[in-house]
């Protein structure tokens, strides 16, 4: 029995199957990450990703009626949010297996099933979806009056706008001891060093990149699980609903007070988010190395808030396959000193090795490798890339582009080495 999201998709986009080795199906794991070339379709299947889980979610809560959500031609509306209605062909056919719903679309057409084996561990997600065209925000005076064509970067900018004004205190970023802070007076973000401070917007790219990613993830993280009555507001539609459906409860004279208490209490139950599904697009963008580990563990830190959250990314980064190769290492190097030292090992010792391994990688950035799928986009087709002892191979495309810059450094020095032996030859 499936206990994780999954997807196919056929003839869609740049995309022309996923998955052959499994049946077309791509896992949804805990961190689920897409590399490939530019126009491969990385972000074709993020953003597919993130619509059907909206859409089960919506229909898990009521926003969405199924019969009118199965209207021929209707998924096309909802592929307008993040710009997909054009890569619709003929012959797309697109599946997605979730924890509460299974729906299908083909000929035009959805078609949605409960998914009854499992629809007991569906619960709300918050969605975010994290654009790489989210750099310009810190250009842009003020947000709010801008007209933008894309519906999922208008939902960013208002939760970064939501996010910096939620800003009461500064906070640390993860790059050069710099700390960011919100200027309620000019509704601004300021960049804090030790001897200065500049607007975002005067900020290296870095910044521009990293900093609404960070406040808007660390902003979203913080609403899962939290009670309905706290600081936090939940967007006008959800409010909306929630008010209707509480309002029908206490106006209903057929209900006893218990009744009552248990109908109010299984409707908010339908507005209280316990997971963060945070796909985010190209999380290095602008940013050095080490950099981009700091920026990674603040996202995997993240998704460790709800068993059932997810941290989905694309990258055309080396250093980050990389780092969550680290990740699965660091978490297999504990659990086989663990095994070696025995089931009647001291406890201290078990802390002290679980110490020791949390300085290289801290323990809430550790993954197994269950946890952990990369794929791999070529020439229409997605795989899943293959492990070696349970870690990611390194034989990927990313690597592969870095050996063929290695192998032009090698012909040159063979040039080189020709000429200078030439020249000898002829002294």
């Amino acid at each position: 029995m499936n206990q994780k999201p999954r997807i196919k998709i056929q003839h869609f986009g740049a995309i022309q199957q996923t998955n052959p080795d499994n049946q077309g199906w791509l896992d949804i794991e805990k961190v689920t990450v897409f590399i490939g070339d530019q126009g491969s379709g990385k972000s074709t299947v993020a953003k597919l990703i993130s619509t059907f889980m909206w859409i089960e979610k919506a229909l898990v809560r009521g926003d969405l009626d199924a019969k009118t959500l199965q209207r021929k031609g209707k998924f096309t509306q909802f592929l307008k949010y993040h710009r997909l209605e054009s890569y619709v062909q003929p012959n797309s056919y697109i599946e997605y297996d979730g924890l509460a719903k299974h729906i299908i679309f083909e000929n035009n057409q959805l078609k949605v099933q409960k998914n009854a084996s499992h629809e007991q561990n569906y619960v709300l997600p918050q969605i975010m979806y994290v654009p790489a065209e989210r750099n310009f925000i810190a250009y842009v005076k003020n947000a709010r009056e801008l007209k933008i064509a894309s519906e999922s970067m208008q939902e960013f900018i208002t939760e970064f706008n939501n996010a910096k004004r939620a800003l009461k205190e500064p906070i640390a970023l993860p790059i050069n001891n710099i700390h960011l802070k919100y200027q309620e007076k000019t509704d601004s973000l300021k960049l804090k060093g030790e001897n200065y401070e500049i607007n975002l917007s005067d900020g290296a790219s870095g910044f521009q990149s990293a900093v609404p990613l960070l406040l808007v993830s660390e902003y979203l993280v913080k609403l899962v699980g939290n009670p309905l009555n706290n600081d936090t507001p939940m967007s006008e539609k959800e409010r909306e609903n929630f008010l209707i459906e509480i309002k029908n409860i206490l106006e209903n004279t057929d209900f006893t007070e218990e009744q009552r208490r248990l109908a109010i209490s299984l409707i908010s139950a339908k507005f209280i988010k316990k997971a963060f599904i945070n796909i985010v697009e190209e999380p290095e963008q602008n940013l050095f190395p080490n950099s981009q580990w700091e920026i990674l563990k603040r996202l995997l830190r993240a998704n460790i808030v709800g068993e059932y959250s997810k941290l989905i990314i694309t990258t055309h980064s080396p250093y980050i396959i990389n780092y969550l190769s680290i990740c699965v290492a660091v978490r297999q190097t504990y659990e086989n000193i663990r095994k070696s030292l025995g089931i009647i090992s001291p406890f201290r010792l078990e802390r002290k090795l679980g110490s020791k391994l949390a300085q290289i990688v801290p323990r809430f950035a550790w993954l197994t490798s269950n946890n952990l799928s990369i794929y791999q986009l070529k020439d229409g087709i997605v795989t899943l890339l293959p492990e070696i002892y349970g870690i990611p191979s390194d034989d990927n495309y990313l690597n592969q582009m870095l050996r063929e810059g290695n192998d032009l450094i090698d012909k040159l020095f063979d040039i080189e080495d020709e000429f200078e032996r030439r020249l000898n030859d002829n002294i």
